[in-house]
């Protein structure tokens, strides 16, 4: 689980979200959107804010430095030398 500090917080409802917290993929969470009749834009929202346990509410309203930094978190999670270590 990783703690993304929001650059810019965000009041969906009466939450406001200064962080979120995003728990490491598993393939049944790739196949859930993978089945959406969705852009890919719209995909990854998706399972960004099921991976976050946030509605996708959330995630459209981040600002784009923020939505980056969730981008990155995510992309960490594979880590650099993913292909190397297959052998």
């Amino acid at each position: 689980m990783e703690k993304i500090k929001l650059q810019y917080p965000i009041k969906i409802d009466e939450t406001t979200y200064e962080e979120l917290t995003m728990r490491r993929s598993k393939v049944k969470d790739r196949l859930a959107v993978s089945v959406m009749k969705a852009t890919d834009e719209e995909k990854e929202i998706n399972l960004f804010a099921n991976l976050c346990d946030v509605s996708p509410a959330v995630i459209k309203e981040l600002d784009e430095v923020d939505y980056t930094k969730v981008q990155k978190v995510y992309m960490s999670f594979f880590g650099s030398n993913a292909t190397s270590d297959v052998k």
